[in-house]
């Protein structure tokens, strides 16, 4: 990371800081960097930037840096940190947070958050059309829009002759409301 006037950084991205803690609901102003979160969390190795370093990050006013980073999206969501945390911050609800403004400021996703990002929407669209998941329609999404026409094809065949995946889905009786769940959503994030 190059070096970054942190003194004027702070002041130019003090809305940023104050929109992290309103829209996630966490006071990401009270953590003291014990690092608790990233010693607990399972995919702290994985991470670009461990969790109490995007938390500092955020603290410091790093919009760019955070958004652009690959942890917010490969955070499993899983709470580890949150538990953890002697100050009560859910940095859990904090990631989630910047993965949803990462999406609306349009950043532009590189490496695994890319195919993690693309996941998810493969993800929300077949449970959207079918109100629950259908396992192959979403991986074949997937395949589709990565290019890995064949990836897990062999996993896949196995799972179908073992009947643990459907050929067809079978959507939820109440699938209809939940597409209108997913539109009113939509909505609400236009209009933020």
């Amino acid at each position: 990371m190059p070096a970054i006037n942190l003194t004027s950084n702070v002041k130019d991205n003090l809305d940023f800081i104050m929109h992290v803690s309103k829209e996630s609901g966490q006071p990401v102003q009270h953590c003291y960097q014990c690092g608790k979160c990233t010693a607990g969390c399972p995919v702290a190795f994985a991470m670009d930037y461990p969790p109490n370093r995007i938390i500092r990050m955020v603290q410091l006013g790093l919009k760019e840096h955070v958004l652009k980073s690959q942890a917010i999206w490969l955070c499993a969501y899983c709470s580890t940190c949150t538990s953890r945390c002697p100050r009560n911050v859910n940095l859990a609800r904090v990631m989630d947070c910047l993965r949803g403004m990462a999406r609306r400021e349009g950043i532009q996703l590189e490496g695994r958050a890319k195919k993690i990002a693309l996941f998810y929407d493969c993800f929300l669209d077949t449970v959207k059309r079918n109100g629950k998941l259908y396992e192959l329609g979403m991986m074949l999404n997937y395949n589709l829009k990565t290019g890995h026409f064949f990836k897990d094809a062999g996993t896949g065949l196995a799972m179908f002759t073992k009947g643990k995946i459907k050929l067809i889905p079978t959507k939820n009786e109440n699938y209809k409301d939940l597409a209108q769940i997913f539109e009113r959503i939509e909505e609400m994030e236009e209009k933020c």
